[in-house]
Parts: structure tokens; C-alpha cells; sequence
């Protein structure tokens, strides 16, 4: 019954994995366990993780008097404070920590490590505290960066390489780096999983194996004492499975201020934007603390452009003004003229400056001719269709170097080496594409059919090809656009739900387990999309009892991407 459901939902919203939610736990327990006013030191590692959760001005409300830098030495001795120490057990911030209890600036310390403390540095530790001053040393495993309640990453572009420039192989920093953190991962949500892993990529299985071994080794770490009948399942996958979805423009709000304006920690840098009001230079995009952007954060371009113009609308209508607001650049010009919106709005009007910047490079760049050819060549087009297609898009001056070697790019890996990719990649020579040549055969070294062995039909009816949707929208210069294309992910999470992914593709590093699964953890080496995120969004709001959460080495756009395919593709100089 309906009724039934609703409580389902219910039951599933107080169980459910949330990342934000286990990172601020951590924090919040940090700091009321610490009475009284205090400093916050942390270090490079612990700054975007705590400000990925908490609003500066929202620690600075629960007596916290400064937030400092642990490695800069030249802070002011107050010891009427007690301080709150947040660090990663590295070698450089435990010197760090043993350097500031020698010669302490507060009159107490609490000592917060974001993953497993090994017991010579413990000792290291007890050791620098001459003056007594440390109250206790605790393990908080908040060592990853949330960027949303299902979506995490650790900022590691260039993870796989090696030093030889193998895709199959790990670069050993970033391994340690991701073993470690998504140990974290699994002990701050309390599951013990059952790994499984992409059976065709030597790097999944590599850290598939390394994790299942050091849960055993923690073996006290992982007893959670929470019976559970039905284990979480760890999901580890390759990025190069699926080269498509980053490579391709994006037409969903976070996806799309990503590809086009870039986003890091949750901040988008709007300072080289023409006319720029000086408090828009720097945005934040956090789903938990901005509700328009929690709201509307995997619309597609033209709806969220509709949501925009109704809020515009409704404090027009307060006020009695009577601009009209047919486009997206009457909206902005609006919000200029009247900065009592800007007030009353809060956060709306920073979506406005975002989606104006988003609309002009839309129009400038002619991306909706370039987006609907995207998706004819990934998903149904015909190949002599797709090469007049690309042709004329290569002789459009609006289209820039970039788009252009994506288009080709992505042709190359529908096509392969054909003679109409040599005449493609002449043309971008000639545009001055730097490198274009190099950068295509980089591309299928790293993610072609035959450098990856993919089980998955990438091209075909079990991979990217899906229903043609068309953006809605009736907001005046946006106009439809085939979002044809879904990410690879999608379909392997419908399997997984079903019980229907195949062990040979994906094998169990120990016990192997069939029964439906609720918490689901995928993993994907050399980094995951906002698309990807928004796919899993869209899986947890289908399926009621179950959970995914999606991580990635890094999140990328198209450029960051590319840059992914270079590391791990040119032997590394030493």
C-alpha cells in the first residue's frame, strides 16, 4: 500500500548512508567535546574536508575562535585556549604536531587523526608532550572529501601510470593515498563490505585485494556490533570502461558549471567573468548549504533556467517592477539593477551570474549544434551521417580547439583509426590543435576496445544507448537538445540491483554473495562525473530500500579528464 511505502521511505531516510552526515558528526563531536572557546588547527588535507561539511562562519558560531594552519609556526601564544588538532597521520603534519607540543601556543590539546595511527607515531607523540598539555589523542575517520551525501572523492588526478606510463598500473602515492581513504570511508559509515571488483583491470583488483586484507588485519576496527543480515557491497571499477561520459559536454546544472566553469571543494571561480560583481568572483555550490542549488542541482539547463525566472518573477511582482524577463540576460540585468533582490534572495542571484556566464558560452560556442552531434555519434548516428556532421562543426569558427578534439575524440572512440579520422585530425592541425595526434592515440592507448579488454558493449543496446529525452524548458534562448546519452554506471547499477551482474566480469575478492543488496559502495579508478553522480541520485530516488554512494579518485570534466589520460599514459620523469 501507499502507506506502506511511505514508511519504507521513512525507515530507509533514518538508515541511510549519508557522507556529509558521518564527516559532520565527526567535526560536531570534535568541537562540543572540547568546552569553552578554542582554535581549530588543521592541516592541507583536513582544511577542504572540514570546509566541505561546515560553513567557516558556522564553526566560528560554536566557540571556535580561529581556525589556523597547523605548519605555520608564527601564530600568537594564547594559552587561555585550548586547541582542537585535526590532522592526516602523514609524516610532514605529525612533525607538524610534535613540533607545536615542544613548544605549545594553548593551554590544552586535543589531537584528532582522520585515519589509523600507527603506534611508533603515537609514540612520537606522547614523547614531544613535555609540558603535559595533550587531554587525549583519538582516531575520527573523516578522510575524505564529501562532496554531497552520496558522492566522494579525493582529489587525486594522474593516479594510474606508474612510472612506465602503463593505464594498468597504479601510481604508488595515490594508491596509498585511496587504500587508505576509503578504509576511512567504510569505518566513518560503519559497513564491513563484500568487495567485488572489475575483473578486466589489474588496478581494481590490486586495491579490491589490498582492502579486503587490511579489513581483516583491523579486524577490532570493523566490529560495529550492528547485526545486519545483508552485507554492503564495496564496487570497484575502471574509469576507462567507460571514456565517453567525461569527454562529453554536459546539460544538467552541476554537470554543466563543471565543464564549463570548473569546480573544486565546491567552489566555482567566477573572477574571469566579464563584469563580474565583486562578491560573485568567488561561489559557493554546496547541495547542503544552498537549498535553490539542493533543489535543482541535476535539472537540465533550460529547467533550471525556468527556476530562476520564477523566483525573479515572484519579487518582481512584490516589487511592481515591470522589466521583462524573456531571457536568461534580462534576468541578470534585473538582478543588477536591483540589488534589494540580491538581499531578499539569498543565494538565488549567484545562480543567476552562473547560469548568465553558462548561457553566453552556450550561445557563443554554439553548443547546442555541438551537443546534439555529441549524442547522434554516441548513440544511434550513422557513420557517413557523423562525418559530414563533424565536418561542418570543425569549419564553424564558434566552435573552439577544445570542443573540437573532444568531437573528435569521441568519434575516435566509436570508430576507431579510420581514414576519415586522419582527414579529422589534419583539420585540427591546421585549427593549431596543439598535439591533437598525440592526444587521440594517448586516448585509446588509455580507454580504446583494445587497450582495455572491456566486457561492456559501450556503443551498443546494453551500454550508452537509451531513450532520446529533450530538455523541457519554454525560458526564450533555450532551446531543445537530444540528452540522449546515459553513463555506462547506470546500467551497471540496474544489474547489480537485479542480481544480474555477472561474476566472471566482476568477480568477489572472498565469499561471494547473491542475496539483493541495500548499501551499495561503488569506487571508480581515474575518477568519476557529476553525470555518474546524478545517475546514482536518480538509482536512490528509484529504489527506496537501497543505497549507493559514488566515489572517485577525482571528479572530472573534460579537461581534467584529458589530463588523467596524459599521466597515465607517459612514463613518469624522474
Amino acid at each position: 500500500s501507499s502507506q506502506l511505502l511511505i514508511l519504507l521511505r521513512r525507515w530507509v531516510a533514518r538508515r541511510k548512508m549519508n557522507c556529509v552526515k558521518a564527516v559532520r558528526d565527526y567535526i560536531t563531536k570534535m568541537i562540543t567535546d572540547t568546552p569553552g572557546m578554542k582554535v581549530m588547527l588543521l592541516d592541507a588535507d583536513t582544511t577542504p574536508i572540514v570546509s566541505m561539511v561546515y560553513a567557516q562562519s558556522e564553526i566560528l558560531q560554536k566557540e571556535v575562535y580561529l581556525l589556523e594552519r597547523i605548519e605555520q609556526p608564527a601564530r600568537e601564544v594564547m594559552t587561555h585556549l585550548k586547541a582542537i588538532v585535526f590532522v592526516r597521520p602523514t609524516p610532514a603534519s605529525i612533525d607538524a604536531v610534535v613540533a607545536e607540543l615542544k613548544r605549545p601556543k594553548y593551554g590544552q590539546y586535543d589531537i584528532y587523526l582522520s585515519n589509523i595511527l600507527k603506534p611508533s607515531q603515537l609514540e612520537r607523540l606522547a614523547e614531544a608532550d613535555e609540558h603535559e598539555v595533550v587531554r587525549e589523542v583519538q582516531e575520527f575517520f573523516a578522510d575524505y572529501l564529501a562532496i554531497g551525501p552520496h558522492l566522494v572523492t579525493f582529489n587525486l588526478p594522474g593516479c594510474v601510470g606508474g612510472d612506465q606510463g602503463d593505464p594498468r598500473k597504479w601510481d604508488r602515492e595515490s594508491f596509498d593515498r585511496i587504500h587508505q581513504g576509503l578504509l576511512a570511508q567504510l569505518l566513518s559509515l560503519k559497513k564491513k563490505p563484500v568487495v567485488r571488483y572489475q575483473e578486466s583491470s589489474p588496478q581494481c583488483k590490486k586495491l579490491a585485494e589490498e582492502l579486503c586484507s587490511s579489513m581483516s588485519r583491523e579486524a577490532s576496527l570493523f566490529d560495529f556490533r550492528v547485526a545486519t543480515d545483508v552485507p554492503a557491497i564495496l564496487l570497484i571499477i575502471d574509469r576507462r570502461d567507460d571514456p565517453i561520459t567525461p569527454l562529453l559536454n554536459q546539460w544538467t546544472y552541476q554537470a554543466m558549471v563543471h565543464e564549463r566553469l570548473g569546480i573544486h571543494n565546491n567552489r566555482v571561480d567566477m573572477s574571469k567573468v566579464a563584469g563580474i560583481a565583486p562578491e560573485m568572483q568567488q561561489i559557493v555550490l554546496s547541495s547542503e548549504q544552498d537549498e535553490f542549488y539542493h533543489r535543482n542541482m541535476y535539472l537540465d539547463f533550460g529547467e533550471i533556467g525556468d527556476s530562476i525566472k520564477t523566483l525573479v518573477a515572484e519579487f518582481q511582482a512584490k516589487s511592481k517592477a515591470n522589466e521583462k524577463l524573456d531571457t536568461i540576460a534580462d534576468m541578470k540585468a534585473f538582478v543588477e539593477n536591483y540589488p534589494q533582490f540580491r538581499a531578499m534572495s539569498g543565494s538565488v542571484s549567484k545562480h543567476v551570474a552562473v547560469v548568465g556566464e553558462l548561457s553566453r558560452i552556450a550561445t557563443e560556442c554554439d553548443l547546442f549544434t555541438l551537443g546534439e552531434c555529441e549524442q547522434d555519434l554516441v548513440c544511434e548516428g550513422k557513420h557517413a551521417d557523423m562525418v559530414q556532421s563533424i565536418k561542418s562543426i570543425l569549419r564553424t569558427q564558434q566552435t573552439t580547439n577544445h570542443d573540437a578534439l573532444r568531437l573528435v575524440m569521441l568519434y575516435a572512440l566509436r570508430y576507431g583509426r579510420t581514414a576519415e579520422l586522419d582527414g579529422f585530425l589534419d583539420t585540427l592541425e591546421g585549427l593549431d590543435v596543439k598535439f591533437c595526434k598525440e592526444k587521440v592515440n594517448r586516448l585509446l592507448d588509455y580507454a580504446g576496445d583494445k587497450a582495455t579488454g572491456r566486457s561492456s558493449d559501450l556503443f551498443g543496446a546494453k551500454g550508452l544507448g537509451g531513450v532520446i529525452k529533450k530538455m523541457k524548458g519554454s525560458l526564450k534562448g533555450v532551446v531543445n537538445i537530444f540528452t540522449q546519452h546515459t553513463p555506462l554506471l547506470a546500467a551497471t547499477l540496474d544489474q547489480l540491483a537485479k542480481g544480474k551482474l555477472k561474476e566472471q566480469a566482476f568477480p568477489f575478492v572472498e565469499r561471494p554473495y547473491h542475496d539483493k543488496p541495500q548499501d551499495i559502495i561503488v569506487f571508480m579508478v581515474g575518477g568519476c562525473t557529476y553525470s555518474e553522480a546524478r545517475a546514482v541520485a536518480r538509482f536512490n530516488d528509484s529504489n527506496p530500500t537501497m543505497r549507493v554512494i559514488l566515489g572517485g579518485s577525482a571528479v572530472h570534466n573534460s579537461e581534467s579528464f584529458l589530463e588523467e589520460v596524459k599521466n597515465a599514459t607517459a612514463p613518469k620523469k624522474r
